[in-house]
């Protein structure tokens, strides 16, 4: 099996290059063919010889592999499944991908593990259970192979899998995203969601420039461990502590305005009569008092056999309201996609992979 190219840095590149007689200079411009013009083989790098190109497919593939699927929703978003590289004694994986086009602005939802650890109670992914890491290289041909690719403006890692549990291929990604020699994007358009993860946080916050969210849904540590089983080994007020260790998530920080750029969220699904109290409310202002941060309130969208419901518009709208008039800036998120299970916690390719 040859070994796909898509995921490598151009340092990685460049050695390639070498390693098959080819100057130095073929690293750049497999980092052009690869991320910037978005090569689908070795065929179409016009500006390699024929020789060389030869040479590099003898052991290597491009690495992108198109979509095996969409499904449109009525208002617009559409969700992709993607095959990833899989072992070849396994029945072929995939992950979802949702595009979300909004006005001039386009964000993909992207995934960066088939299933989830994590087993948040409230989330198809987790039910799914963990199944296996993508390589970045699986992760960024969700945003190679997507035909809307060229209107993108942000990306989100809020897709399948915890960011923080393949933290090496999401570093990996980002940095491929955001470099000179890759597809160049600023930081400030890609956000990194996690449930807290205190080791993969700390490393992500001093190794990246990527905005940083964190899925909260609970201020409560003993109702959050019974939604979130990470809450008891990453408590929610422990990885609010470390947050604040760093100037850039803190109201005190004595940078100025227009050099914070990395932003700081909260995801808070709301639940009925389970988070959406004014003693939870109270709550979140206590904990995220000290930090410059925003709280996304998010629609809950039903499963099966779940216990949960969702919260009424009137009871989003006062707890909204109730934070923000508190000082902590508040927003409720559009829900996009749930006639086609594409909405925050629906995603997941199990029975995909047993039809495999």
């Amino acid at each position: 099996m040859k070994s796909p190219l898509i995921g490598l840095t151009l340092p990685e590149l460049q050695e390639i290059a070498l390693a098959h007689g080819l100057p130095r200079f073929v690293g750049k411009q497999l980092c052009e063919w690869l991320y910037v013009k978005g090569a689908r083989s070795f065929d179409e790098m016009t500006n390699l010889s024929k020789a060389a190109r030869a040479r590099l497919a003898e052991t290597y593939d491009v690495g992108r592999m198109a979509h095996a699927t969409a499904q449109h929703s009525a208002d617009g978003t559409v969700k992709y499944l993607f095959p990833v590289q899989t072992p070849a004694d396994k029945p072929q994986r995939y992950v979802e991908t949702v595009f979300i086009p909004d006005g001039e602005r386009g964000t993909l939802c992207v995934s960066c593990q088939v299933g989830c650890k994590m087993k948040c109670a409230f989330c198809m992914t987790g039910r799914q259970g963990f199944v296996g890491q993508l390589t970045a290289g699986d992760i960024l041909n969700q945003l190679l192979s997507l035909p809307e690719r060229n209107a993108l403006t942000n990306i989100v890692f809020m897709g399948q899998g915890e960011p923080m549990d393949n933290l090496d291929a999401v570093l990996r990604a980002t940095e491929i995203l955001t470099a000179e020699w890759g597809w160049g994007w600023s930081p400030k358009r890609i956000t990194v969601s996690s449930v807290g993860l205190t080791s993969g946080l700390k490393r992500f916050i001093e190794e990246s420039r990527c905005s940083l969210a964190i899925s909260l849904h609970n201020p409560l540590p003993a109702e959050r461990a019974g939604m979130m089983p990470v809450e008891k080994a990453c408590g929610i007020e422990e990885v609010v502590a470390l947050l604040k260790q760093y100037p850039v998530f803190c109201k005190n920080n004595p940078e100025p305005p227009e050099s914070r750029q990395r932003r700081l969220s909260f995801e808070y699904i709301v639940f009925g009569g389970l988070n959406d109290s004014r003693a939870h409310a109270d709550a979140l202002l206590r904990l995220l008092g000290d930090l410059s941060c925003r709280v996304n309130l998010i629609r809950f969208h039903t499963i099966p056999d779940s216990p949960f419901r969702g919260a009424s518009e009137e009871q989003m709208t006062r707890l909204r309201d109730y934070l923000t008039g508190h000082g902590l800036f508040t927003t409720i998120r559009a829900s996009r996609g749930e006639d086609i299970y594409a909405a925050c916690g629906l995603l997941n390719t199990k029975a995909k992979i047993k039809q495999a």
